[in-house]
This record gives structure tokens, sequence and C-alpha cells, in this order.
């Protein structure tokens, strides 16, 4: 009976300890409202147009343009962007490209997706896609893993026939991403998200106080998150719950065997 007692109970610390894995593991909100979402494109990277994940960005601009959004993106997230673009009635082959750059301006590949397309004459629209590596807390110096913080997508046409420059077009991107979870947490992060600003400026301004650097205006709704967290503290609590039953069990069974009056079995 006393063994019973402490499986229901151990059953019911596994209970809680799933319990945050579960909502932990669940995709990151995303808005739904594309009420405020922008209606225009930034020109480079300087002047990319900010957008939240899952919202769905739209601009006009011309064939030869170069588009470009910018977009928080956070640990442990893989990031999905899409694109479309709708074409004029009359047009000749145009391929075009979508590419994404984390926030020291290096273009990150994509996992898998449309990346590149060539709509062919006549085509009404063309859609791309690049799914990106999970985004890591922390990385080596050298390496070129993707990592916390602004992401800039760039939009445009190579390649272009010279009859087509300065087409009227008109595109949509949104981003989204799902989170990985404790399989893509590493031991450190970074001391600050790679989100552009300027660097720290000395002296003080005309109210006295001290300035500092002044960041981008997105981040993730939640804030930025500070690395040391995952879901696999919680599985590692489960693994040690589990282990003590099976001390406890052991222990239970081999003093249970030992008692005067009961034959140990296989005698």
């Amino acid at each position: 009976m006393r063994f019973t007692r402490v499986l229901g109970a151990a059953a019911l610390l596994l209970g809680l300890a799933v319990s945050p894995a579960a909502a932990d593991s669940s995709p990151s909100a995303s808005p739904s409202d594309d009420a405020g979402a922008p209606t225009e494109a930034g020109t480079a990277f300087r002047t990319a147009t900010e957008i939240e994940q899952g919202q769905r960005a739209t601009a006009n601009g011309s064939a030869g343009d170069y588009l470009y959004w910018s977009f928080p993106a956070d640990a442990g997230q893989r990031p999905t962007v899409e694109a479309t673009v709708r074409l004029p009635e009359k047009h000749a082959a145009e391929t075009w490209r979508i590419d994404v750059y984390d926030g020291l301006r290096r273009r990150q590949a994509c996992q898998y997706g449309a990346q590149s397309r060539t709509a062919a004459t006549g085509t009404s629209s063309v859609e791309l896609a690049c799914v990106l590596r999970t985004v890591r807390a922390w990385s080596e110096p050298w390496a070129d893993d993707p990592l916390p913080g602004t992401y800039y997508i760039r939009l445009t046409a190579v390649n272009l026939p010279t009859s087509d420059l300065g087409v009227p077009v008109s595109a949509e991107v949104r981003v989204d991403s799902e989170d990985m979870g404790g399989a893509a947490a590493v031991d450190g992060s970074l001391a600050e998200p790679l989100v552009p600003g300027v660097a720290m400026k000395s002296g003080a301004d005309e109210e006295g106080s001290e300035r500092g650097a002044v960041l981008s205006a997105i981040e993730p709704d939640d804030g930025w998150s500070s690395g040391w967290w995952s879901d696999r503290w919680v599985w590692t609590g489960i693994g040690g719950v589990l282990a003590a039953l099976a001390g406890i069990g052991g222990y239970a069974l081999t003093r249970g065997a030992g008692r005067p009056g009961r034959v140990p079995p296989g005698v």
C-alpha cells in the first residue's frame, strides 16, 4: 500500500512537470490583425520597414527595385519567410528572389523553400519562401549561425529584361516562426541581441540624462529570452523523478523479498 501511494505521488509530480513543457513547446503566439500592418517597404538595410511576426505586410514598387523589411527572431525559433509578388498582365519572363540577412547583415542560407522562382510570360504572380535555420542563443564568433536579433528581408528581381524595368508590381511578405523547444537549446547566451542601432553616445542630452544606444523598436512580444531557460530543464527533472522511483521500487522489492517467512524467488 505504501509503495502504491509513492507511485501516485510520483505520477502527480510527473503531471505537474510535463504541463509547463507542453506549454513551452507550442508555437509562439503571433498577431493575427493585419489592420496596422505596414503598406510600404524600405529601399536599403537602413530604411527597412519593421514588421512583426504574423503580420502580412504589403508594398507597391517597380520591377528592378530592392524592397527591404526587417523582423525580430529570438533564440529557439525557426523563422519562415513567405513572399508573393503580383505582376502586371503583360511582362517578359522574370526571376524573383528573396534573401534573408541577420543583424550583422550576413546572408543566411535557407534550409528549404522556393527562394528563387521564374515567372513565365503572362504569369500573374510568383510565390517565394525561405525556411531559415533555428536561431541559436549563442555561437562562436567565426560561425555563421543565426543569432537572436533583427533579420532583414530583401526582395528583388534578378536578370530583369530591359523591357520590364520600372514595371509596377505589388508584393506581400509574412514571417512566422516555429518554436523548436529545448532540442535547440545551447549553453550560453548573447549579452545583447543583434539589433540595429547607433554606437554609445558620450555626454548628455539637453535634459542632462546620459544617452545610450538607440536600438530597433521591434522585439518579440514577451521580450528577448535570457537564454538559460528551456524545457530541457523540465525533462531533466522528469528523469530525476523516474530515477528516484526506480530506486524506491527496487528498495521495496528487495526489502520485501528479504523478510522472514518468505521464500526468495528462484529458491
